[in-house]
């Protein structure tokens, strides 16, 4: 089992920053890469940003690149979404999640994802 335990979050004005953290316990051969997703209420969730543990190319939404960062320090087992210029349409919970998908470039949907945190809030205000 994978356990994913999140921090950050909050509540700021459109145009400044926040960050996420995720750190996951258990068998870290249970993954193989993580991502996170945000979700509005009555909307689906929402891809934003993954990364393969074992390196590569991060993958980002549209709406955020130039603007979000994820980032993994494996020794910690935490990934990490660095957010800038926030915008008020960034508002949503943000949640992390890791996957044992055979790529993570195949892990597009919140259906790939095995394991998943709580759930954190972002609100930014215009």
């Amino acid at each position: 089992q994978v356990q994913l335990v999140w921090s950050g979050g909050g509540s700021v004005q459109a145009g400044e920053s926040l960050s996420l953290s995720c750190v996951a316990s258990g068998y870290s051969s249970y993954y193989n890469c993580m991502g996170w997703f945000r979700q509005v209420p009555g909307k689906g969730r929402e891809a934003v940003a993954r990364i393969a543990t074992g390196g590569g190319t991060p993958n980002y939404a549209d709406s955020v690149k130039g603007r979000f960062t994820i980032a993994q320090e494996n020794a910690k087992n935490t990934v990490y979404l660095l957010m800038n210029s926030l915008k008020p349409e960034d508002t949503g919970m943000y949640y992390c999640a890791a996957t044992s998908a055979r790529t993570c470039a195949l892990a597009r949907d919140w259906i790939d994802y095995d394991y998943w945190g709580q759930g954190t809030q972002v609100t930014v205000s215009s």
